[in-house]
């Protein structure tokens, strides 16, 4: 039987993200295979976690594309990102708070998501749109604090998953959206 490396990866980070300590034999019964199986694939936990990384970086990239951070306004464009990142928000949420992807060597792919969620907010602090008194690199990290809390929320059942895209929105744009002096 072949074992479709993508699908371990997916059941993988969906119990990773609501259970962060979760042992190889837990994930390897979330993939529906066995320890040995999974072994074949990643050596160990860090092996796995590097590949979810891998993955996590992937599907931003690919919001991050699908969101077209440089059309319309910037604040239309981050809503299309909140909407593009929701299917990985479980993912991000689990990455982020794994140090040991963030100890030595970085993936140079946080650095490019970096960039790029930046540059949006940079092009909105340049077009008038958003506080410019807030760097785009704090705003870059309270972006994926929301995006990350907001999906614990809903998997904990405290947040109604249709209000996921909504509450992140309004909470960061009423954070940073420049005010109009009157």
């Amino acid at each position: 039987m072949s074992v479709d490396r993508d699908q371990v990866l997916r059941a993988a980070a969906a119990l990773l993200s609501r259970k962060s300590t979760a042992t190889m034999d837990e994930v390897a019964r979330a993939a529906g295979i066995g320890r040995a199986t999974l072994h074949r694939h990643f050596a160990g936990r860090e092996a796995l976690v590097r590949a979810l990384e891998e993955l996590g970086i992937q599907e931003i990239e690919a919001a991050l594309d699908a969101a077209r951070p440089d059309d319309g306004t910037a604040e239309e464009a981050l809503r299309r990102l909140v909407a593009g990142v929701e299917p990985a928000a479980g993912l991000l949420s689990f990455l982020v708070t794994e140090n040991q992807l963030f100890e030595g060597e970085v993936n140079e792919g946080w650095s490019r998501l970096d960039a790029r969620v930046s540059a949006l907010f940079r092009r909105g602090q340049e077009r008038g749109e958003f506080r410019f008194d807030l760097t785009p690199a704090w705003l870059t990290e309270a972006f994926y604090g929301l995006v990350g809390s907001c999906a614990w929320a809903v998997q904990d059942g405290r947040v109604a998953g249709r209000d996921f895209q909504y509450m992140i929105v309004e909470l960061l744009l009423g954070g940073a959206r420049r005010s109009v002096e009157k």
